[in-house]
């Protein structure tokens, strides 16, 4: 989308002026005022994210039309723009995501899931729709998601804080506690602390159910009747969020400044948030507790100057994230159940059975390192430049183990036992490593006042890493490499043919680039064309009977304007686009590897489509409207074959995964003054989205299907009194049961008849107090 969907500067009732309209963005690494500038680009201000009461992913995503994504709870979801995606993006040693994401000028993107930063006292949040391959790089196929955070500032000592409880429909309650502090330390110095407390009541109940397990086909007596009565409990799947920033901000002299900023944020959750349908409203049958928990930190430092009259900013980041999660992987067992002859019991010690209930537990710890010099020419000069070199290292020790607690003690088991797996069914311990290097530059130059011409270039080169173990504990390691680490019992993911353990490892290069021309009509209209490539690095498969997979590219064609009427009063932007996705990377399980998934590049689609947004405002009154229509789908057909040696294909034309046709939101605000300083506002909003596909291939649709389409209104009214604020708000206020994903505990061969739904947050309301104060 093309520009902020309400007001994302701060307002005077009745008093409506055109510069207040200005949002200055950096999508372009220069601040710009976001009608001026010529991409596909969606921003939600300060005021537009207080507005909407946004503190996750989920809430902002909502209200960003060319954005999709397929989630299972807080801090497990993957996003892509305009539908490039092919549902298969969250795997740990496979492609990395599609979409980059950024906070503030350093890149946070983590294989596998999405960072959920809580939104408190952010300047904005810019989504690039698109590749943006040349000032962007790696992992910015489809788009980059930018966070942008408010600054330390030196001229001014102000804070405030906002106290909130609020409470799910038929759900629990919950609350936040946030705030913010601004200290000037003198003339050229500040520091700006933030914090926050998020507690979230769940809505999800998991309830009673037996399960009987045939444990031998010819053997009834074998059979094993569980329950899970000491799981039940009703909203079990509540949230809690913590976590801070700092700082500081120093001007060294006239012309450089040093910003250090550190970030902290751990998130636990507890229980499933998505729910099957087949038992009811909002319920579950889990067999085992559930829990996620996403702790990260970011150190990060930009430092601005000036040599000559060029601008200079030096951006470099640390950032450590460490996710553990654990859930119920008994559907897979039960699958298992319906295939054929399967004598999977397991005598206990007492001469009873093991409960064959399998779990799956995760363990990821991230690591990413940036450095980026960039180089800006002046901006009033009528040929423009902005150039720099990149490094980026980030790394993923993976320890994920799918086990059936008190395995090892069976005396079955005892003979190929290894205790180093410690009831381990399945285990992968892997290193990865993933460095990027890159030299870019952009150039602007204006043909005449009215005509400029850009175009840009990206050198890179990928170097990707993997190493360790991936199997099951009764597999025979002939084919395995001793190692000293003492957490694995040897290495079977290497390069073929290697005499000792030794990492796999891929490289590759390649350019991305673009060129647009963008004309203004007159002072407040102006249209623009552009052809840009994007491309996200390949990488190595763990299985060394396969290969390593190549960068997939994406080549984006389109024409966009920015558009002022009415004085100001009246903003339409726009954009038509069509997207040609080549050397696709795309996740399968082939015949014989037990389920374990593979990358391979496999073929084409096309993205095509168009998105605008309107704004009227005119004195207290504000009316916007964002939308989309997405057309992705295949262009190649895509074709396996099954166990059985069948060849089956999903056909071209066949629609991608994941994105809606058509996403769509409005909202109705009016602001009034009551006498003095106390004023007063209501307002209304309303999204919509259309039904998607949840997976690619036509098998896995035949099982689990499709979501339906849905729709969610909002209301919110509140009143403030000079730097004090009163709101309270309801969000899907009718309850509307929107599927976002469907969703399944393991392959769809296996698994799909047991899909459950990750859906639309339910009617939540809640009751909020502000307050601001400054010298």
């Amino acid at each position: 989308m093309l520009g902020g969907i309400a007001p994302a500067a701060a307002q005077v009732v009745g008093e409506q002026t055109v510069e207040s309209d200005v949002i200055i963005v950096s999508a372009t690494r220069r601040d710009e005022d976001l009608q001026d500038v010529p991409i596909s680009l969606q921003v939600l201000g300060e005021e537009e994210l207080e507005q909407q009461s946004v503190a996750s992913f989920d809430d902002y995503a909502r209200l960003l039309p060319s954005v999709s994504f397929q989630s299972f709870g807080p801090g497990q979801t993957q996003l892509s723009f305009r539908g490039i995606t092919s549902g298969g993006d969250g795997l740990d040693a496979g492609s990395l995501p599609a979409t980059g994401v950024y906070l503030d000028d350093v890149p946070v993107t983590t294989i596998a899931s999405l960072v959920d930063l809580h939104i408190y006292d952010v300047a904005r949040v810019e989504a690039l729709s698109g590749p943006q391959g040349t000032l962007f790089g790696a992992s910015s196929l489809s788009g980059t998601l930018r966070i942008i955070t408010n600054k330390p500032d030196p001229s001014r000592f102000e804070g405030g804080y906002d106290l909130q409880v609020n409470k799910y429909g038929a759900g629990d309650f919950g609350g936040q506690v946030e705030g913010f502090l601004n200290l000037p330390l003198a003339s050229n110095a500040a520091i700006r602390l933030v914090g926050w407390y998020s507690k979230e009541g769940g809505y999800i109940d998991n309830t009673y159910a037996e399960r009987t397990y045939t444990l031998d086909d010819f053997d009834p007596s074998t059979n094993l009747t569980v329950d899970n009565s000491e799981y039940v409990e009703d909203d079990f799947n509540d949230v809690e969020t913590y976590g801070g920033r700092a700082a500081l901000k120093v001007d060294l002299d006239e012309d450089w400044t040093a910003t250090p900023m550190f970030m902290y944020q751990n998130q636990q959750t507890n229980g499933s948030f998505l729910y099957d349908p087949t038992l009811g409203d909002l319920e579950v049958h889990d067999f085992v507790p559930e829990y996620n928990t996403d702790e990260w930190w970011q150190a990060a430092l930009t430092i601005e100057g000036k040599i000559g009259n060029w601008d200079v900013v030096y951006s470099a980041g640390y950032f450590e994230r460490e996710t553990e999660n654990e859930i119920d992987y008994s559907y897979y067992t039960v699958a298992y159940d319906t295939y054929g002859y399967y004598a999977t019991y397991f005598p206990d010690p007492s001469g009873g059975y093991l409960d064959p209930t399998q779990r799956q537990y995760y363990n990821y710890n991230f690591t990413k390192h940036t450095h980026e010099l960039r180089f800006i020419s002046p901006s009033h000069a009528s040929l423009r430049m902005t150039a720099g070199l990149f490094y980026q290292r980030q790394t993923n020790d993976i320890d994920a183990q799918y086990f059936i607690p008190g395995l090892s003690t069976s005396p079955v088991t005892s003979v190929w036992f290894n205790p180093i797996f410690d009831d381990v069914v399945y285990l992968k311990r892997l290193d990865r490593a993933d460095n990027d290097y890159a030299m870019f530059t952009e150039v602007e130059y204006d043909i005449t006042p009215a005509l400029t011409l850009t175009a840009g270039i990206r050198g890179f080169m990928a170097h990707n890493t993997l190493i360790g173990f991936s199997g099951f504990e009764y597999s025979t390691y002939s084919d395995c490499l001793p190692t000293d680490d003492p957490d694995i019992p040897c290495v079977n993911v290497y390069p073929e043919g290697a005499a000792a353990a030794m990492p796999k490892k891929v490289d590759e290069s390649g350019e991305t680039h673009k060129v647009s021309l963008s004309w203004d009509v007159d002072p407040d209209r102006m249209v623009y064309a552009t052809y840009s490539t994007g491309y996200r690095p390949g990488g190595i498969n763990r299985d060394p009977a396969y290969g390593a997979y190549a960068a997939d590219k994406l080549s984006n064609y389109e024409i966009g304007w920015k558009t002022s009427w009415l004085d100001g009063m009246f903003r339409w932007n726009g954009a038509v686009f069509y997207q040609d996705w080549t050397d696709m990377q795309f996740a399968l399980a082939r015949p014989g590897d037990n389920g374990v998934t593979s990358i391979a590049n496999v073929g084409g689609a096309e993205s095509k489509g168009v998105e605008m947004d309107l704004l009227f405002r005119s004195g207290g009154l504000s009316l916007s409207a964002a939308g989309s229509y997405v057309d992705a789908h295949i262009t190649t057909p895509f074709c396996q074959e099954d166990w059985t040696g069948a060849i089956y294909c999903t056909p071209e034309g066949t629609r991608l995964p994941v994105q809606p046709k058509f996403k769509v939101n409005g909202t109705a605000r009016y602001d009034f003054m009551l006498g003095g300083d106390t004023g007063a506002f209501v307002q209304a909003g309303v999204q919509h989205q259309g039904g998607t596909r949840s997976f690619l291939l036509d098998d896995e649709v035949a099982v689990i299907g499709y979501t339906d389409g849905f729709t969610t209104v909002d209301f919110a009214a509140g009143i403030h009194f000079g730097d004090m604020s009163i709101e309270a708000f309801i969000q899907n206020a009718f309850d509307e049961r929107g599927q976002l994903s469907r969703n399944t505990a393991c392959a769809p061969a296996y698994c799909g008849s047991y899909y459950r739904i990750y859906p639309v947050q339910p009617q939540f309301f809640g009751l909020k107090f502000s307050h601001r104060f400054r010298d």
